[in-house]
């Protein structure tokens, strides 16, 4: 009875999304008003604490995480204001005229760095549109993008999803970063070959092997060692410049003997390309910016320094953690709520510490990464200004949903309600290594984010792997790695990607009705291998410090 009472917030969520169709934010904040009355007058938490509990979950919303998606949305801005943006596509657009090939570059490689970029709906909106205006059927173009955004959106926007799970389930973020990444990395190497398999069949997908095996082999193996070894941030951003240098190099030296059209599309060739190389360079010069930034702003004595300088400005009067620099704990909050078995080995106090590093924060190396962009294409002040003015109206919503959000997430936690799910759940045993790939597949479907997914359930996956005495490392990954797979089946991707292509709202139930196999056939890939990671290849999972 208590599992099916703390699954109400859940169930109002996905009842709003999925039922009545609501906005993100209006379904947001209903399954937040329903999990406070389940706080207050199921669970009996006091109301100081359930308040305190669901500012400091939405105060974490707005900082680090809507930081940097303002951020990287307003640099994406800066480059299309500017005319940058329109470069870099030409550059793209001018390479082949075969649709295999346009589809696998546009759609995955520079979809994957759209992703890494901005992430949020750009990706599918940005490679959707290029495809149709090149003469792509705009269902073709849909659907493809819809597909090829699987592989790169567990570390979109600057390594969100992942900093997110870090901070709700308090693991380690390198062990869960290498772990996402190594489920990400077995499935984006055959992505480009399946989105080609699925586009034209198996026999022309044959025809640009060389093509796909490079595409799927660049990406996934950049995602993998920049995820395990450097961090979540750069992932994306890393692996899709990689996929699109090996692509434009396979490019220039390769044509398959085939050209590929479809059938009623419209003619078109490839053109010499009207910009020099200084211009190109120029164009792609905001994301190199970011790259560096994010890499000097990253490195560990750097961010060490930054931390321990801005740790000492902060007031004396308040109350700071004795062992995170720029820490600060949660009044009232803090250690006042205890954690007792299952859920813990041992009777543990809740930890409630804000971590405010503002200077080495991804947002702010973004943020930095477009002022330096501003200054070199002397941008005006006034341009500037306007453009940070129109990416925060473009932003005021998703950033309310992401506050509450991550407020209805932490609510649940420190009261309890996850802890609750989490033994219920417990209940499917040895199987649940599986079903925690459902879990994170079903709260992308309706939600629509891996990060909102994450919130959600990432500490779920936590308490229920500690019931079964499953690394915790794997299942908090897999929420996110499978999450990824019902992004293409989510009502606001298939809204973007109509809208993009322009398409008009009848045919989201035929684009729908296109992904759903797809999405629920590489849920349970992902599945099958969370199981083999669960229990034939357990020490290739992070293990955690001992306490």
């Amino acid at each position: 009875m208590s599992a099916a009472l703390a699954a109400i917030p859940i169930l109002v969520l996905f009842f709003m999304l999925g039922v009545r169709r609501k906005p993100s934010w209006m379904s947001a904040l209903a399954a937040l008003v329903s999990a406070l009355l389940i706080a207050l007058f199921v669970y009996g938490m006091p109301v100081q604490l359930a308040v305190i509990s669901t500012f400091y979950g939405a105060a974490f919303g707005l900082f680090p995480i809507a930081w940097i998606v303002f951020s990287s949305i307003m640099l994406y801005r800066l480059a299309v204001d500017t005319g940058k943006f329109a470069i870099i596509k030409d550059s793209i657009g001018g390479l082949t005229n075969d649709r295999r090939l346009q589809a696998m570059f546009i759609a995955f490689s520079f979809g994957a760095f759209i992703e890494g970029a901005a992430g949020f709906g750009a990706p599918v909106a940005v490679s959707g549109a290029m495809l149709a205006g090149l003469g792509f059927n705009p269902f073709y173009a849909a659907g493809i993008c819809l597909l090829a955004n699987t592989a790169p959106v567990a570390f979109g926007s600057i390594g969100i999803p992942v900093i997110t799970l870090a901070n709700v389930t308090g693991l380690p973020v390198l062990a869960l970063s290498g772990m996402v990444g190594k489920l990400c990395a077995m499935v984006s190497v055959i992505i480009p070959g399946y989105l080609i398999v699925v586009m034209a069949g198996r026999k022309r997908a044959l025809e640009v092997l060389p093509a796909i095996v490079a595409c799927g082999v660049s990406f996934a193996g950049m995602q993998y060692y920049v995820s395990n070894y450097v961090g979540p941030e750069l992932t994306d951003i890393a692996s899709s410049l990689s996929c699109i240098a090996v692509m434009v190099l396979v490019l220039k030296l390769w044509k398959p003997k085939n050209i590929m059209r479809l059938e009623g599309d419209k003619p078109i060739t490839v053109a010499a390309s009207k910009h020099s190389g200084a211009e190109i360079f120029t164009a792609w010069l905001p994301y190199l910016l970011l790259v560096a930034f994010v890499l000097v702003w990253g490195e560990a004595d750097i961010k060490a320094a930054l931390n321990r300088w801005t740790d000492s400005l902060l007031p004396a009067s308040l109350p700071q953690s004795p062992t995170v620099l720029n820490g600060l704990l949660v009044p009232g909050l803090h250690g006042v709520i205890t954690r007792i078995p299952p859920v813990t080995p041992q009777p543990t106090p809740y930890a409630a510490v804000f971590e405010f590093n503002w200077l080495t924060a991804s947002g702010t190396a973004c943020f930095l990464a477009t002022i330096a962009t501003a200054i070199l294409l002397r941008v005006k002040p006034s341009q500037f200004a306007n453009v940070y003015v129109a990416t925060f109206k473009q932003l005021a919503l998703p950033m309310l949903t992401i506050a509450t959000m991550l407020g209805l997430a932490y609510l649940m936690n420190y009261s309890g309600m996850t802890s609750t799910l989490g033994l219920a759940l417990a209940a499917s045993g040895w199987a649940f290594p599986f079903f925690s790939a459902v879990l994170g597949w079903l709260g992308v479907f309706l939600t629509g984010s891996d990060t909102s997914a994450n919130a959600l359930f990432g500490n779920l996956q936590v308490v229920t792997a500690t019931a079964l005495n499953l690394n915790p490392v794997l299942t908090a990954s897999v929420n996110s790695a499978a999450g990824v797979m019902g992004k293409m089946i989510s009502v606001q991707s298939i809204a973007v990607a109509v809208a993009a292509t322009g398409m008009t709202s009848a045919d989201e139930g035929k684009l729908f009705r296109f992904t759903i196999k797809h999405s629920v056939f590489l849920m349970v890939v992902m599945g099958i291998i969370s199981m083999l990671f669960a229990y034939v290849f357990p020490g290739y999972v992070p293990a955690l410090p001992p306490k």
